[in-house]
């Protein structure tokens, strides 16, 4: 893989195109020779979901899912908040804003 495209994959993590969990299978791709890391984010749909209206979506399935967890996360556990991200990464495969999901985890059961 060239410098350029090491590059370039670091610049889409660093503006928040992917994660870095994406960015192994941008590498991959660039590998396989689909083309550039742009050509491959595209192709694979890999961009990183954050746009609120999936998110919330998604977040809504989750705690409807995890009742107890919710519960949990409205009586001050707020580190409970890792079990519905993790089946929210789980259902938009890893492309997930994280950060954003936990954000809007806490405001839905607060």
């Amino acid at each position: 893989i060239s410098p350029a495209n090491v590059a370039r994959v670091q610049a889409l993590v660093d503006d928040q195109t992917i994660n870095d969990t994406l960015a192994r299978q941008v590498f991959e791709g660039v590998l396989a020779g689909e083309g550039s890391p742009d050509e491959v984010v595209a192709a694979r749909s890999l961009a990183v979901v954050s746009d609120d209206g999936p998110l919330v979506a998604a977040i809504d399935r989750a705690i409807e899912a995890n009742p107890d967890v919710a519960a949990k996360i409205r009586d001050g556990k707020v580190q409970a908040a890792g079990a519905l991200i993790g089946a929210i990464m789980k259902e938009l495969k890893g492309r997930a804003d994280a950060a954003r999901v936990r954000e809007l985890i806490l405001e839905r059961l607060a």
